[in-house]
């Protein structure tokens, strides 16, 4: 296929477009591709996101179940497990995870599974964009070597470009479609290529020099963040020796128009971007001969946090002549973030285990997480009743859902640690931050 055969197919939303890995950041891009009149396959080992997808049943609080449901019943969005599938397809985009080893190195198992993959289907003309966060350099020295080995050339016999994914999970207001959209391909032609095909579902789409480039942008994003979240946590724990309350200061920070960024300390990071991204940086600093100091600092001061929590909650204890071995604990929200159901990385996870090794009683309650696993125990959510809040020692608040009922939290707990100053309009004296 011509490169100008593959832009009329992409103006005329004639193109088939693929979705390697239908999770956070796949399935709502499959999604709105979908919805802008393109037909699309979506690729996952699970079988239950498959046969999920394949039902019209969602799996993602961000897509809407009857969107995809139409989808589905019009033809325009499938699900399969076979990469057999790639055979028809014009464009991939790969949304796969990018974990940490447990050396914290950078585990890129899953793009080179899905780059080889492709490699075994890949036919003249296609077009590759890698979306998954990892380090500069992963599209050119990673994918590329790999896809070549079909003996097509990048630029010539296929197409290949990075364009991270920017998803804010649970968030309303900036969607897929107007979250701009940073891309930077292997060539010229790769980017313009990419570019074309973006701008038929995305609103804005900003083109980039080289994938490097936009690689670095992605993980720029996530360590402006990691490194400001940590100057919050690292204010949180000063302002206790001070016995100032830190949010106050917050608060009081932000009234001014400009120069500052309000931030919030938490029990620690979760998610896969913010843990994740800046350790994926420093790897490849290091491995370039630089000392990343002031992200690294960050990422320790983050990794910290899950045990000031604990040592928090044994002191709001032993302010009630309470021992921490043999207490009954309610940890409030488990997901990495508010209203979503992801608890990968989780810090409230950290904080539970660490909770219950040094002999607490734990339970929690999450309308998200149904279930949880801490190491050998299975736990199961509990509603929120006076009743549990009246059961226990210290109610925890890890996570500030939206649907938690805070006045009956504030008024039936015994004693609280807000984590998340989720409490700050109830005045009580048993609430502590």
């Amino acid at each position: 296929m011509s490169i100008e055969t593959l832009e009329k197919k992409i103006r005329d939303r004639s193109a088939n477009l693929g979705v390697i890995g239908l999770g956070y950041a796949g399935l709502p891009l499959a999604v709105e591709m979908a919805h802008q009149g393109f037909r699309v396959t979506g690729i996952d080992i699970d079988g239950r996101r498959v046969e999920s997808v394949n039902s019209g049943f969602s799996y993602i609080p961000d897509v809407a179940e009857k969107v995809l449901f139409d989808l589905v019943r019009k033809g325009r969005i499938r699900a399969t497990q076979s990469f057999s599938a790639v055979d028809a397809l014009d464009a991939i985009s790969i949304c796969v995870p990018t974990p940490l080893r447990k050396t914290k190195d950078p585990d890129l198992s899953y793009i080179v599974a899905s780059a080889e993959a492709i490699r075994a289907h890949l036919t003249p003309g296609k077009l590759i964009v890698l979306e998954s966060t990892t380090y500069p350099g992963t599209t050119r020295e990673v994918v590329l070597p790999i896809l070549e080995k079909s003996g097509l050339k990048a630029g010539q016999g296929f197409f290949l470009a990075y364009s991270p994914e920017r998803v804010d999970p649970g968030n309303e207001t900036f969607t897929t479609r107007n979250i701009p959209k940073v891309l930077g391909g292997i060539t010229p032609q790769c980017t313009a290529l990419a570019t074309l095909l973006y701008r038929q579902f995305i609103e804005q789409v900003v083109s980039l020099s080289s994938s490097e480039c936009a690689e670095m942008v992605k993980l720029l994003e996530n360590t402006f963040r990691s490194v400001n979240i940590a100057l919050a946590n690292e204010f949180a724990r000063m302002c206790r020796k001070f016995d100032i309350n830190v949010w106050e200061i917050i608060d009081a920070a932000k009234s001014k128009p400009f120069g500052f960024m309000a931030f919030y300390p938490g029990p620690g990071l979760g998610g896969t971007q913010i843990p994740v991204g800046p350790q994926y940086l420093s790897w490849k600093a290091r491995l370039n001969g630089f000392e990343p100091r002031l992200i690294e600092m960050a990422s320790a001061i983050n990794a910290q946090m899950p045990e000031f929590t604990i040592s928090r909650v044994a002191d709001a204890l032993n302010t009630h002549r309470k021992s921490l071995n043999g207490s009954r604990l309610l940890a409030l929200g488990v997901t990495y973030k508010r209203d979503v159901s992801d608890i990968r990385e989780s810090a409230a996870l950290e904080v539970v285990a660490g909770l219950m090794a040094k002999g607490a009683d734990v339970a929690y309650s999450d309308p998200y997480v149904k279930e949880l696993r801490i190491g050998a125990s299975v736990l199961a959510s509990n509603d929120l009743s006076p009743q549990l809040l009246k059961s226990v020692d210290c109610a925890v608040i890890l996570t500030d859902h939206s649907s938690f009922d805070y006045s009956m939290i504030a008024s039936h707990s015994p004693l609280i640690l807000d984590c998340r100053n989720a409490l700050k309009n109830f005045s009580n004296s048993k609430v502590l931050l």
